[in-house]
């Protein structure tokens, strides 16, 4: 019981310093005065929304072979569109670490004011993320980290053992009390550091109420790589309370092999936060019960930090000057209850 209480008073918390500090954030404008008079320093969201200088911007992401991927292309050309002192540079999408290294140096010989970059590999492209920080040209990292602090001005990213906790948490719940579950997993690709971190999350969270994952398969991230793993896992398991698949685009793979071999005594939640997942959690009309989002605006945040960043000016509404150095999205759960108010950022 005291560990259980752990992670829930773990998540509460979190809950609460959020709130608090929004409250904290929102009252705050250009200057002020703290209950002792002295004076703290900050900008508002309006300021920064404000027209300066034109600021171009280049943007390499992988290919977009997933639609997580297609997202935060798309998220990316957004975010620029939206602002009339940005222009956008995009390079082809690729899932070639040298094609990407020489869109970034195509980046530097353009003399570009900012880079947003997703790395198709954060290793591979370190050095040449490195030579366009000692050019001058600020970076802003996406998703996948790269292997040296010195590589990039600020770090966006989606919370991979977060979205395990949320996952395990949320189970934990509906199964409260239920200390035989049979809890399974079905993963994306095994030898990523951000499944093995997803798995990681999910098993401690079970933990902290009793449970662990009684059964567990890995897929590809594609539709039918889900249908396969599900197979399997439901021939070996005739008996399952719980699921949790790590991806919704393989999700639907999942959900077809669910169907074909009749199954329905569980109830199966998904990851990244899909609009087909949205959907299907909206109708309630299967065992998809609710998604825990891995947010695809990530590289139009990097947009939006990279024109502050070019135009020299601070976070709005923190009291802290200055840009953050990293920067990691919550991960939270999606069920019928609140799924409106994330289904717009859902992607398709």
């Amino acid at each position: 019981m005291r560990s259980r209480m752990t992670a829930r008073t773990r998540l509460v918390l979190t809950g609460v310093a959020a709130a608090a500090s929004i409250g904290l954030l929102v009252g705050c404008t250009g200057t002020g005065a703290d209950e002792n008079g002295a004076e703290r320093q900050g900008t508002t969201t309006e300021e920064n929304a404000e027209s300066g200088d034109t600021v171009t911007i280049g943007f390499s992401g992988p290919a977009a072979d997933h639609g997580w991927l297609g997202a935060i292309n798309s998220g990316a050309a957004d975010a620029a569109a939206s602002f009339d002192d940005v222009e956008l540079k995009t390079a082809e999408g690729t899932n070639d670490p040298i094609a990407q290294i020489a869109a970034v140096e195509t980046f530097v010989n353009d003399k570009v004011d900012a880079i947003v970059l997703l790395p198709t590999d954060g290793a591979a492209l370190t050095e040449a993320a490195i030579a366009a920080m000692n050019a001058g040209i600020p970076v802003i990292n996406v998703d996948r980290e790269f292997s040296s602090p010195f590589a990039a001005r600020a770090t966006v990213l989606g919370d991979n053992y977060g979205m395990g906790v949320s996952a395990g948490t949320y189970i934990c719940e509906q199964l409260d009390g239920k200390t035989d579950a049979v809890v399974a997993e079905i993963a994306g690709i095994d030898s990523l550091p951000l499944t093995q971190d997803r798995s990681q999350g999910f098993a401690d969270a079970l933990k902290d109420c009793g449970l662990d994952v009684s059964a567990r398969v890995a897929a590809d991230f594609t539709v039918a790589g889900g249908e396969s793993a599900a197979s399997q896992l439901l021939s070996a398991n005739p008996k399952i309370d719980a699921i949790w698949n790590h991806d919704d685009d393989q999700g639907i793979g999942v959900l077809a092999a669910v169907s074909s071999a009749g199954r329905d005594e569980f109830f199966m939640m998904g990851g990244a936060g899909s609009k087909a997942a949205m959907e299907a959690i909206k109708d309630d009309d299967s065992v998809l019960k609710a998604t825990v989002i891995y947010p695809s605006t990530q590289a139009a945040d990097g947009v939006a930090l990279a024109r502050l960043i070019a135009q020299s000016k601070t976070l709005g509404d923190i009291v802290t000057p200055g840009i953050p150095n990293r920067i990691v999205l919550d991960a939270p759960v999606v069920t019928k209850e609140n799924v409106d108010q994330y289904i717009d950022l859902a992607f398709e």
